[in-house]
């Protein structure tokens, strides 16, 4: 049945209109490539700013009291952002949520480095984009909000003055980028939900085709049974019925009725054997394979009808449509069946071929051969070379006659495997 489309807003789905959030993305990061580059890129990105900053503390206060706290803190940083990065990224949690305590922790860290030493404000570009991409929205802006007033204030704090493009560029750089990846997330989303709803809906497309075709075949085999099978034994019992009403009084009308009634059953008799034509073997079900059919077939005419049937597999069998291997078994049942009333043979062969694109199944004897051209239906039982053609025909396939009288035959099938 056709599952229910999961309510807008809800994680991994395109928010409702003014909502803002960026749900799931631990679990979409989880074994993404592209994830994990971004990931080494922001980690690297950090540790080179880390790195500079660092210098350009040691070289303007190398004999600070406080140069071994910021040291200390600095290594913390770099071990922690990326350890905190790969944990997300590698050991995802069952919920597929990011863990919250690498993030808080640099997070910590990174705000007692900046109380010690202003020139480590620019580590916040990356933290910035990380704490978008660990946390929802709600908690992401204000999270960047403050770090970005933190930012601003260590500018202030910087000897040289206060310089207002220093105060202004800080909120101006972390708006913009938090609007972009905020956009492009969104985009993400509605992609994936997009996608997700396609192949639904391809799924859903696909098992409405099936039941619908199951029924029409249902509603066809239905009209056939009402309009020849039912119709066929309702005349019957009507007949048999009056047959019995003058069995005393008129023998004579009465076995009219009866050899009536035989050629009503004689027909519908025709009739049965058509649908069960029409219909899978046995030879296929419970999951047997064709060329297994195949050669049991060979094998049950050499000793039913005395004739040799040798079955040989060419290539790398693959898997064919029911349709598919009920039409060959069909056809070569037809064809040894053929070979053994009207070939004379002594010998004879099924091949099965797969030959890349196309299945090709040859049923070879060495009788006394015929005319294609002349040939007929095979008598009206329906099981003739017409019969055959009409099968492969429906699924993309021909049917190839070569004889001549006295030079045996060989009946070829052709399926292109480009309609499995």
């Amino acid at each position: 049945m056709p599952q229910p489309r999961p309510a807008a807003g809800r994680p991994g789905t395109v928010g409702r209109p003014g909502s803002v959030g960026l749900p799931g993305t631990a679990g979409r990061d989880a074994g993404d490539p592209d994830a994990g580059r971004l990931a080494v890129l922001l980690d690297s990105a950090f540790v080179v700013l880390l790195a500079a900053s660092l210098n350009r503390y040691l070289s303007h206060h190398s004999g600070s009291p406080q140069a071994p706290w910021v040291i200390g803190l600095s290594v913390a940083l770099a071990v922690a952002q990326p350890a905190g990065s790969w944990l997300d990224h590698h050991r995802p949690t069952a919920s597929g949520r990011r863990r919250r305590w690498p993030l808080g922790l640099v997070v910590t860290l990174w705000v007692v480095l900046v109380l010690l030493a202003p020139s480590f404000a620019w580590c916040a570009v990356p933290l910035i984009y990380t704490a978008l991409r660990a946390l929802p929205a709600r908690a992401a802006i204000p999270l960047v909000g403050a770090l970005t007033l933190l930012v601003v204030i260590a500018e202030i704090r910087l000897p040289g003055g206060v310089d207002a493009t220093l105060v202004l560029l800080p909120p101006t750089v972390a708006a913009l980028g938090t609007g972009v990846f905020l956009f492009m997330a969104r985009q993400a989303d509605r992609q994936r939900a997009l996608i997700t709803d396609l192949v639904r809906t391809r799924r859903e497309l696909a098992a409405t085709e099936r039941r619908e075709g199951t029924l029409a075949e249902r509603e066809r085999l239905a009209v056939e049974i009402h309009d020849t099978l039912a119709q066929g034994l309702s005349s019957q019992q009507m007949l048999l019925q009056a047959a019995d009403r003058t069995w005393d009084t008129d023998p004579a009308t009465a076995r009219t009725h009866v050899r009536t009634a035989a050629e009503v059953t004689a027909r519908n008799l025709a009739e049965a054997r058509r649908f069960v034509h029409d219909l899978a073997p046995a030879e296929l079900a419970e999951g047997r394979t064709l060329d297994g059919a195949l050669r049991a077939l060979a094998g049950r005419e050499s000793a039913e009808s005395g004739l040799p049937v040798r079955f040989h597999l060419d290539g790398t069998p693959v898997p064919l449509p029911t349709a598919a291997q009920s039409a060959l078994l069909r056809i070569a049942q037809g064809a040894l069946a053929n070979v053994r009333e009207h070939a004379g043979a002594s010998t004879a062969a099924i091949t099965l071929s797969f030959l890349g694109d196309q299945a090709v199944l040859d049923i070879a004897d060495d009788g006394l051969g015929f005319d294609p051209e002349a040939a007929g239906t095979g008598g009206g039982r329906g099981y003739g070379l017409p019969a055959m053609r009409a099968r492969l025909r429906q699924l993309g396939g021909t049917l190839t006659v070569e004889s001549s009288p006295g030079e045996g035959t060989v009946v070829s099938a052709v399926i292109p495997l480009e309609h499995r």
